[in-house]
């Protein structure tokens, strides 16, 4: 089985004010990375519209009904001073939910072995009823519940190594033992959560990192906290949360990653998964704003889902 890529046009057509990191070019960053041949193997899909009641996975009705009524026909809709709507932005967000539940649907369908998902604008950061910090819907949160809705998955885990803490998803899985949430992020820095108190109801894991923090920090945090604590949850499915700006080019944080950091963690994780789940992974993109950055950590994310 190969390693699934799910992506779409529609995701470059969220436009953002100039000068915002999460700006269309990423999705041409990703794009570009994964033309190599090393990639051709990709199972390449695109990612279907979905229902906007699919957001409604982690999200009340409400909420999503109140996006729906603000996105502009024409200009830009600030949501807050870091989030705005653009007249594609809608298309994108629902092409990011057909994204991650098709890629959940051919990985636990056995139909792809794991699946990276390369969309924007990202999702980690969303809450049940606040978009913020780039993001609207929850999309790895989405994924999860519709693991468990659709296929049966008991128990779901979500591991993310963006440089910024996923306030959303943390709060999203906060009270749920049937979901497992781990990060790996820089403190201090926004949105300003992610301490290693913080631990939900004995589901998340928090290991906050300090700025200048590289590989060696992280490989311990892996190797002492975040694995060790995923074993023992033992999921059905592994989403990662893929953020790449802890990548020490990126201009919003201020760890240092390398790609080989990158590919050494995804590795890790995909033991894991190996041991617990089949190997099933989903991998979704978040963060990652420095654009020679973010194709050098995807090429060595992706490379390792392929086990290249």
């Amino acid at each position: 089985m190969s390693t699934l890529y799910v992506t779409h046009p529609a995701f470059a057509g969220h436009i953002v004010p100039q000068g915002h990191p999460e700006r269309p070019e990423r999705m041409r960053a990703v794009e570009q990375a994964l033309e190599a041949e090393v990639f051709q193997p990709l199972i390449r899909v695109q990612a279907p519209l979905a229902e906007a009641s699919v957001a409604t996975l982690a999200h009340p009705e409400s909420f999503v009904e109140a996006l729906d009524h603000t996105r502009p026909r024409e200009g830009m809709v600030m949501i807050d001073g870091d989030t705005t709507m653009s007249p594609g932005t809608w298309e994108a967000l629902l092409r990011a939910l057909g994204g991650v539940t098709l890629a959940v649907d051919e990985v636990m369908a056995g139909q792809a072995r794991n699946a990276f998902c390369g969309m924007r604008p990202p999702g980690h950061h969303a809450e049940a009823t606040t978009a913020m910090g780039f993001c609207f819907f929850n999309n790895a949160v989405v994924a999860a519940r519709h693991a468990q809705r659709t296929h049966g998955a008991e128990r779901v885990a979500i591991v993310d190594f963006d440089v910024h803490h996923g306030n959303g998803t943390q709060a999203l899985v906060w009270d749920d033992p049937s979901l497992f949430y781990a990060s790996t992020h820089q403190m201090p820095l926004f949105p300003g959560t992610g301490a290693r108190s913080e631990t939900g109801c004995g589901n998340v894991v928090n290991a906050p990192m300090r700025g200048g923090d590289g590989g060696a920090k992280f490989h311990e945090a892996f190797e002492d906290l975040i694995l060790p604590a995923l074993k023992t949850f033992s999921p059905d499915l592994l989403i990662i949360s893929a953020g790449f700006d802890a990548h020490e080019r990126d201009p919003l944080g201020g760890l240092l990653l390398k790609g080989g950091d990158y590919a050494w963690m995804t590795r890790a994780l995909i033991d894991v998964a190996d041991e617990t789940a089949g190997g099933r992974v989903v991998s979704v993109l978040e963060g990652g704003y420095d654009l020679r950055g973010l194709a050098e950590s995807t090429t060595a994310h992706v490379r390792a889902l392929m086990g290249a």
